[in-house]
């Protein structure tokens, strides 16, 4: 507390003060007055000086006599007016060191006051529980719902009305502190109460400081837990906590610009910097050995921090916490460098893939259906990979290395957005490239391109309907799904080709001269080649409908309407003459349909015992070597 001797802190004070706009009309009034108003102000503040005190309690002004409170404020401010014009006229006078002796007393007194306020009023002042306060009683029937309902209104206003009162209380005693050169006894007793409160909060958030090398040792599900309950825990501090917070010093400390910055600062900054330096230490930890996975909470991370950085530019726009902007931005910078390393770990897995198993019935690979899982949930984030990307070396790689014939680089201008994009459409070509690889463990050559067509067809599908679309856009989608047809039909003329060539023979306008014995042989060759060729197509499967159905029916239309009218002519005639040769037509068009719309069923490998998903069948190992290679090599895509 001040000294009895410190005079010339009052004439500081005075100095800065605005002087007194009243004149006195003589020195006689004019003493009179300041004896007076001396007199007033050592009444209520001796009666609260000595009539409430006691060892085991401290009894409040400002709860015992609201009255009294107002009156005792409104004497301490006159007291300080009469202290002005005393140091003006005689600085050693005896009145002054009385007033002076009062002052102090005053000081204390509300500075107990506010300390008191304060602790008392810790949950009415604390930002995060008031937002937290909600009604969650169940109850079972209408009139219980009205009266909880308005039982829980009612508790709220109350809450409300204390905290209200609480911070006009806190705010007068403030303003009467700073007037009379008591600011820093009012910030220290201030600073003590709520830096405690955002400490604690930040802790019951879940948010500890960790070290780097404390990190490396954590299992990764903790890790993961961690950085979910900090995301939970920003979203909550920037809401309710820090904004809180700030709010209520200004509106305690409004007289005084300088306090409220150095109270914010010393209440927040700790627990702001211990906030906003968590993502370092996680990005830290897997800088040296990323995994594609492990993206989608940093990527959580990155959008948690973007999304609420004008709130912290507002918050913490005073100078001297500028450092908990300057460790937002980064931490952003950080996460943008962990989040690019762990594309570029997506692609070299795809890459340095060497599995020897062969998908049975030239079906979807697991790896397409993972990777495409993958990228359609990087599409999710699309907003932030933009900026992310922006500028990195590795976006211009990507977009120098694609090949014009596979996405049109020339229609991609020099933005985020062409950035972006040509990103994810290196990373699908890279998977494609894979898959081109692999297709040639297939020693059928049509099955490799079934497999290609199935394989590009689950990365169109995938893309359709995600925001992989919205990312690559209509074109490419087009320009793919016409690849899927062409891979069908390299399909259909391998496995198919052979039974088709006999098409223009049984269709010709020779063929309706054939003799009944001509005929049957034709029948008999059709029928062998066909049987034949089903056997060999039992175990091929698609799982798109939509491809399904096309390729079903390209078969068909190339199949049935030749074998009809070769039916409808010779039919009769093979019979007759098949009668003595106990030798009859196998297959009506009928049959051949209902054999055509079992195809790419997997009937086969259901027959074999193995057993298909939704997806994929079951890998089976293959002697066939990969071939190994860290080039990227695709010759169909």
């Amino acid at each position: 507390m001040r000294s009895k001797s410190g005079f010339s802190f009052f004439s500081k004070v005075t100095s800065s003060r605005k002087r007194p706009s009243l004149s006195l009309p003589s020195k006689s009034h004019e003493s009179t007055d300041v004896n007076k108003t001396i007199d007033n102000a050592a009444e209520i503040i001796e009666k609260w000086n000595t009539e409430y005190v006691s060892d085991k309690k401290f009894y409040s002004l400002f709860c015992e006599s609201k009255r009294d409170a107002k009156k005792f404020v409104k004497r301490v401010k006159e007291l300080q007016n009469a202290m002005d014009l005393l140091i003006r006229e005689d600085p050693n006078s005896e009145k002054l060191l009385r007033a002076q002796n009062l002052m102090q007393i005053a000081m204390k007194r509300l500075q107990k006051e506010f300390l008191q306020i304060l602790s008392m009023n810790r949950a009415h002042l604390d930002p995060e529980s008031i937002s937290s306060r909600s009604p969650t009683s169940v109850v079972s029937n209408d009139d219980d719902v009205w009266h909880e309902s308005r039982s829980a209104g009612d508790s709220i206003i109350e809450v409300e009305e204390v905290s209200k009162n609480s911070r006009t209380e806190l705010k007068s005693i403030a303003d009467c502190m700073i007037a009379a050169g008591y600011a820093k006894e009012c910030a220290t007793t201030y600073k003590s109460i709520r830096k405690s409160i955002v400490d604690e909060s930040i802790y019951r958030l879940g948010v500890e400081k960790i070290s780097s090398s404390k990190a490396k040792k954590m299992p990764c599900e903790v890790v993961e837990l961690k950085m979910n309950r900090w995301i939970e825990a920003v979203k909550v501090s920037m809401k309710t906590l820090f904004n809180g917070e700030k709010t209520l010093c200004d509106e305690i400390f409004e007289s005084s610009v300088s306090l409220r910055e150095f109270c914010f600062r010393d209440i927040s900054k700790e627990g702001a910097l211990l906030l906003f330096g968590f993502p370092e230490t996680i990005t830290l930890r897997d800088k040296k050995n990323p995994h594609p996975e492990k993206i989608f909470p940093l990527l959580d991370m990155y959008c948690t921090i973007t999304d609420n950085l004008l709130a912290i530019e507002a918050i913490f726009s005073f100078p001297s916490i500028s450092n908990v902007r300057t460790q937002a931005h980064s931490s952003l910078s950080r996460l943008s460098e962990s989040i690019l390393a762990h594309l570029m770990d997506f692609e070299s897995q795809i890459r340095k893939d060497s599995s020897k198993t062969v998908v049975r019935g030239g079906g979807v690979h697991p790896m397409t259906i993972s990777a495409m899982n993958h990228i359609s949930r990087l599409a999710e984030y699309s907003n932030a990979l933009i900026n992310i990307l922006k500028g990195s070396s590795s976006s211009s790689s990507a977009k120098a290395l694609l090949p014009k014939s596979y996405f049109n680089v020339s229609e991609s201008e020099e933005s985020p957005v062409s950035e972006l994009k040509a990103r994810f459409a290196w990373m699908i070509l890279v998977l494609l490239c894979k898959i081109d690889g692999k297709a040639e463990m297939y020693k059928d050559f049509s099955m490799q391109y079934l497999f290609l067509a199935n394989n590009l067809q689950h990365v169109v599908s995938r893309a359709r309907s995600t925001n992989v679309k919205h990312v690559l856009g209509n074109d490419w989608i087009a320009k793919n799904s016409e690849k899927v047809r062409q891979f069908a039909r390299s399909y259909e003329r391998l496995a198919w080709g052979p039974l088709a060539s006999m098409c223009p023979a049984i269709s010709t306008s020779e063929a309706v001269e054939m003799s009944p014995e001509e005929a049957m042989m034709q029948f008999k060759k059709f029928n062998e080649t066909f049987e034949s060729t089903c056997e060999a197509q039992s175990e091929c499967i698609v799982l798109d409908p939509k491809l399904l159905d096309e390729m079903r029916i390209s078969i068909g239309r190339k199949l049935l309407p030749v074998y009809r009218d070769f039916y409808n002519a010779h039919r009769n005639a093979v019979m007759l003459a098949g009668t003595e040769g106990q030798w009859k037509v196998r297959y009506n068009p009928e049959d051949i349909g209902n054999h055509l719309s079992e195809l790419f069923s997997g009937k086969g490998i259901s027959e074999k015992g193995y057993v298909c998903t939704p997806d994929f069948c079951v890998t089976t190992p293959t002697p066939t070597p990969v071939r190994k290679t860290r080039s990227l090599s695709c010759r169909r895509f």
